[in-house]
C-alpha cells in the first residue's frame, strides 16, 4: 500500500493541542500560495451533536454527528455522513491536488474503513498526505502505514519544514505540475 517514494506525514497531537486549527491555517496558506489542498478538518467534538467537518477545498461545513439520540454514548459519528464527506473529498482529489489533508486517524481508519481509501488514492496519484494522529493511536498508525510516514509535532514549523521537503508535483508524478513555480518561490 505504501512505498518509500510517497510523502505521508502524521501530525501527532496531544489532548491539549488543536490539530484542526493547525491544519486549517496550513491549508489556507498553501492555497493562498497557489497550491491546491483538498481534504477536511474536524469541527466540533466527537462526543456531541456538533461534530462536523469543513471541506478544505470548498469551505463547506458538513455535519458528521448522528441525529440526536439520548441513549447514544461515546463518539456520535454517523458513518454514512462520514462516507458522504469522503466521497466529496475523493471527487476533489480526482480533479487534481497538491496535498491531501485527513482530519483524523481513528478507529474506522485503523480497520481500513472510514477515510483510509483516500490515503490509498492520494498515494496512487503521487499526492502527499498529512493526517492528524492522536498520540494514543500512534502505534496503530505506524502499523497501518507500514512505518512509511514522517512523524511531525503538532506545530506549524514542523508542517512547514515537512512541506518544503516534499518533492514538487512534477517529480512525484502529480498532476498539478503548473504549481511548481509557486512552490519554488515559497521556499
Amino acid at each position: 500500500m505504501f512505498d518509500a517514494r510517497c510523502q505521508i506525514a502524521a501530525m501527532v497531537y496531544e489532548p491539549d493541542d488543536d490539530p484542526d486549527a493547525m491544519l486549517s491555517d496550513f491549508a489556507a496558506d498553501l492555497n493562498a500560495q497557489g497550491h491546491r489542498v483538498v481534504g477536511m478538518v474536524q469541527a466540533g467534538q466527537c462526543s456531541d451533536s456538533s461534530l462536523s467537518a469543513v471541506l478544505i477545498h470548498s469551505g463547506e461545513k458538513l455535519l458528521l454527528a448522528q441525529d440526536f439520540d439520548p441513549n447514544a454514548t461515546g463518539c456520535r459519528l454517523d458513518f454514512n455522513r462520514l462516507q458522504d464527506a469522503g466521497a466529496q473529498v475523493a471527487h476533489a482529489l480526482g480533479s487534481g491536488a497538491d496535498l491531501l489533508i485527513i482530519n483524523r486517524f481513528g478507529k474506522r481508519e485503523r480497520e481500513g474503513k472510514g477515510l483510509a481509501y483516500l490515503i490509498d488514492r492520494a498515494v496512487d496519484a503521487g499526492v502527499p498526505v498529512v493526517i492528524a494522529v492522536s498520540r494514543s493511536r500512534l502505534a496503530e498508525w505506524i502499523e497501518f502505514a507500514g512505518g512509511m510516514s514522517v512523524k511531525l509535532a503538532c506545530d506549524r514549523q514542523a508542517l512547514d519544514v515537512w512541506w518544503r521537503s516534499v518533492p514538487p508535483p512534477s517529480s512525484r508524478g502529480g498532476s498539478r505540475a503548473h504549481h511548481q513555480s509557486a512552490r519554488d518561490v515559497s521556499k
